[in-house]
């Protein structure tokens, strides 16, 4: 079984993919960390050296590589992962246990604003500025986001209220596979 956490920066996908693959006792897999594994590089410093275009083609070409694994993993995307590539229509060809941590603007930019540094998406926008910019970017991310399979809503929860909310669904989509 696949799992596949996707959402905007700051959503909580790393986080819940760690927990909930301790709960459902399912390796998990970071796709920007094997990103960075295979590259050599940070996901800033790709972007800094060879470029967006190329980091895309290469999230892409690992997203696949991990998918056909076929294993069971609960898989984190980059926040702009769906985005491109036809890659939900890719994840989809391999899982329908896709989960989009749906988060609100004022929440991931509290969660964000103090480690703007680490995230080359927002590293050069002024304060004043971030909170247009993430409606903006959420706005156009949002129709990919959508093609999720399943949805849940993360403010106000707790990692742990997340993680459980998922497990529950992935638990009773057994159930209803072996009855």
């Amino acid at each position: 079984m696949t799992i596949v956490l996707l959402g905007y920066m700051a959503s909580g996908k790393s986080a819940v993919s760690k927990l909930l693959g301790t709960a459902l006792e399912i390796p998990v897999l970071d796709l920007d960390e094997y990103i960075e594994t295979k590259e050599g590089k940070t996901i800033p410093e790709i972007f800094e050296t060879k470029g967006e275009i190329y980091f895309r083609m290469k999230e892409h070409l690992y997203l696949k590589e991990v998918l056909e694994m076929q294993q069971p993993i609960i898989l984190s995307l980059g926040g702009g992962t769906p985005c491109y590539a036809n890659n939900m229509q890719l994840i989809h060809e391999y899982t329908k246990q896709t989960f989009y941590l749906q988060t609100s603007i004022l929440e991931i930019i509290n969660r964000v604003k103090d480690e703007k540094a680490k995230r080359p998406l927002i590293r050069a926008i002024s304060d004043e500025d971030l909170p247009e910019f993430i409606g903006k970017h959420l706005f156009e991310r949002n129709i990919f986001y959508q093609q999720a399979t399943h949805c849940v809503l993360t403010d106000t929860k707790t990692i742990e209220a997340v993680v459980e909310e998922i497990r529950k669904i992935v638990i009773k989509q057994i159930d209803e596979k072996i009855n």
